[in-house]
């Protein structure tokens, strides 16, 4: 069952001060609990390598966002930072396609490559600090959260392969390639894992049982999905999400970078009632195209993000294409109708 949203400000109030001076071992597990009880939604934010494109970054790379960590990493840190004043609750870190393996192809080391792993979360870090000491930003918000981003084997190799999972590997292999970068990762000031755009319920079985040798921690685990029914590798969305939330360390699950017209009927298929808050945020609609390394497609235009809210997702944002005044318009909707259900 979703979280409740409490009517009474003072209320919410002295439940976030409970959170934060008394924090139980509900909320270690689920760090997004705050958020929910004080605002029935945690507002994640969106396209990382976007809102670089938009300042001039070249991206077309094979490792994606995370070539900024070498040549921009202040590119990194103000697209946090304005994703945090468009209402960010939580930002993910500029890993999703960083590897020990890519970065080698790439020419590094891998203390360089761990390196820059590291410096991707203190990136995401400075933002949130630097956000919060401006009081005139924060008002009638919790401190934002930074999540280690773990992309799919897939990213990796660079070719769009996390749009259908068919790698030919085992899930030992899985688990021992995610393994090195969720070490690093791990051993850093993120509040939680993002693995996102896992494309098949192999993968996602190889990162729930690594998750468990790191057992302080997080996450949330979302899936690329082909249709309204199935995720990208063809498995039922519906038996994913289920399979990922009976882990005690996964605190929500859904889908990201999928088309937001699948998104109602992808929902729709999870039986309701489910204790854990369900993840969406998904692209703009439009499809990459690896051949030409690029986006094709009509824009999706309205998000119509509180059908989504009525339908059981609590966790919210854009993946691709999705800007921070997107993020903006998103928060300012779901901020409107929590308060005119609670009577606020």
């Amino acid at each position: 069952m979703a979280p409740s949203i409490i009517p009474d400000r003072e209320l919410i109030t002295i439940a976030t001060d409970i959170f934060s001076a008394y924090p139980s071992p509900v909320m270690k597990a689920n760090p997004l609990q705050p958020f929910l009880i004080r605002q029935g939604f945690v507002m994640l934010d969106g396209g990382l390598a976007t809102g670089m494109e938009k300042h001039g970054a070249d991206l077309d790379d094979e490792l994606w966002s995370a070539k900024m960590l070498i040549e921009a990493p202040e590119l990194i840190r103000q697209v946090h930072s304005e994703f945090l004043e468009a209402g960010a609750d939580i930002i993910a870190t500029a890993t999703y396609q960083a590897s020990f393996e890519g970065f080698a192809h790439a020419g590094y080391s891998s203390d360089k490559a761990e390196q820059l792993m590291r410096l991707s979360v203190d990136l995401a870090a400075l933002a949130r600090e630097s956000f919060w000491a401006e009081t005139s930003l924060r008002h009638e918000r919790l401190k934002p959260l930074v999540a280690a981003s773990i992309g799919p084997y897939g990213a990796t190799l660079h070719d769009g392969s996390e749009y259908h999972g068919n790698y030919d590997l085992d899930k030992q292999a899985l688990i021992d390639f995610h393994r090195p970068r969720m070490n690093v990762l791990a051993d850093t000031d993120a509040d939680l894992f993002a693995f996102e755009t896992i494309p098949s319920m192999l993968e996602a079985e190889a990162l729930l049982e690594l998750l468990t040798e790191f057992p302080g921690k997080s996450a949330w685990l979302s899936f690329s999905c082909r249709d309204g029914a199935s995720v990208s590798h063809g498995e039922a969305f519906s038996d994913c999400v289920q399979m990922a939330l009976q882990s005690d360390q996964v605190v929500a699950a859904g889908l990201n970078c999928t088309r937001p017209e699948f998104v109602s009927d992808l929902l729709g298929s999870v039986a309701a009632g489910q204790e854990k808050p369900l993840v969406v945020y998904p692209n703009s609609g439009e499809q990459w195209v690896p051949e030409n390394n690029q986006w094709s497609g009509e824009h999706c235009e309205s998000i119509p993000i509180l059908e989504w809210y009525g339908k059981g997702a609590r966790v919210l944002g854009g993946c691709c294409r999705v800007s921070a005044n997107a993020i903006r318009n998103m928060r300012a909707d779901l901020t409107a109708h929590t308060r005119e259900q609670s009577g606020i």
